[in-house]
């Protein structure tokens, strides 16, 4: 088997799932990284990066590891061995293991976790329920500035003014007719920091009572964004959905709050769900049946009073089963030039007593 650098890996899983998807709380990316040239001829898999599994990557002899949830998330002011997430580190340098986490961003995607999630449910459409913005404005700069003038001369000053100030683009002059009057319209397009020059000069001129400001709205993206709102092929009752979603994480039960009148002969056509911990993606949103890992006792009461059922199934079990066929995906898209291998030490860290 071929190996790949790691900065050619990074690159590859930047590409496969943008890191600008990803919520602006998260921490992502590549979160330790070796001392260069550094190989990778095994990327191993988990969804928490714990001592046991750290024990495991080393034995299995991993390059780089790939934690769905980030290892690191609040800044470490040292790293020494006395916690656990320190130790971490410590041996992850210490053995030559890179480690990057994607966690939000593999939530956003098509191909990512909530998609896997939404095969639980059987033959259904989904949308996000919280659509990614794109990164970027489609044009140049964050507001729109537009602006009537009548004065030919007196324009061309304020103009050539304008043009000094940087940050400014899509300068258009129109000619219009205000009110049977000959006018020339500008509109342009500035950052924040520019925005406050160009109003500056504008007031100083007299055109800042006919001037508009306009907010440039980031578009949506199709198909990306958090948690997924699934409309079901045909209708399943209650009880049957909770088997299939049983059947689908490989969980013997899962933990079910009935809806206010409902009974687990209650059909289910609509389900919202969120991997992970998805009250804040959930909340206020119109269907039978919210699926998550966790929800706070007070939000679960808040679906009950409104008649939708609540299926938990603990944070983590809800993300883990997406790792293999992430191993699958990864595979190809890696050209096979990696070894990838999926923890067998990672496990909710929750039983039954």
């Amino acid at each position: 088997r071929s190996f790949m650098n790691l900065r050619d890996v990074v690159s590859a899983l930047n590409n496969f799932a943008s890191l600008s998807l990803a919520e602006s709380w998260d921490n992502v990316g590549l979160l330790v990284e070796p001392s260069p040239p550094h190989t990778v001829n095994t990327l191993f898999l988990t969804n928490d990066l714990t001592e046991e599994v750290m024990e495991e990557a080393v034995q299995k002899k991993a390059d780089l590891i790939l934690s769905y949830h980030p290892p690191i998330f609040t800044p470490l002011k040292r790293v020494t061995w006395k916690t656990w997430k320190e130790r971490l580190v410590v041996r992850a340098l210490e053995n030559r293991m890179g480690i990057y986490s994607p966690h939000t961003a593999y939530d956003a995607v098509p191909h990512g976790v909530n998609n896997w999630l939404t095969k639980g449910l059987g033959a259904c459409t989904s949308i996000p329920l919280r659509p990614s913005t794109a990164p970027s404005h489609p044009a140049e700069g964050t507001h729109r500035v537009e602006f009537c003038a009548n004065n030919t001369e007196h324009l061309d000053t304020v103009l050539s003014k304008i043009k000094t100030i940087q940050e400014i683009s899509c300068l258009v002059t129109l000619p219009v007719r205000v009110e049977g009057e000959e006018q020339t319209r500008v509109s342009l397009n500035c950052s924040q920091k520019a925005l406050l020059e160009v109003v500056a000069l504008l007031s100083q001129d007299n055109l800042y009572h006919k001037t508009e400001i306009l907010l440039l709205q980031k578009p949506l993206l199709p198909h990306n964004g958090m948690g997924r709102l699934c409309t079901l092929s045909e209708p399943v009752s209650l009880s049957d959905i909770i088997e299939r979603v049983k059947n689908h994480l490989k969980l013997p039960h899962v933990r079910l709050a009935m809806g206010a009148g409902k009974t687990l002969e209650s059909p289910v056509k609509k389900a919202a769900l969120c991997a992970g911990s998805g009250s804040s993606i959930l909340k206020g949103t119109e269907a039978d049946l919210y699926l998550t890992g966790e929800m706070s006792h007070h939000d679960i009461l808040d679906a009950v009073a409104n008649g939708i059922s609540v299926i938990l199934c603990e944070h983590s079990n809800t993300e883990r089963g997406f790792l293999s066929e992430l191993r699958d995906m990864l595979a190809i898209h890696l050209l096979n030039k990696v070894n990838i291998i999926v923890s067998e030490k990672d496990r909710d860290p929750l039983q039954v007593a």
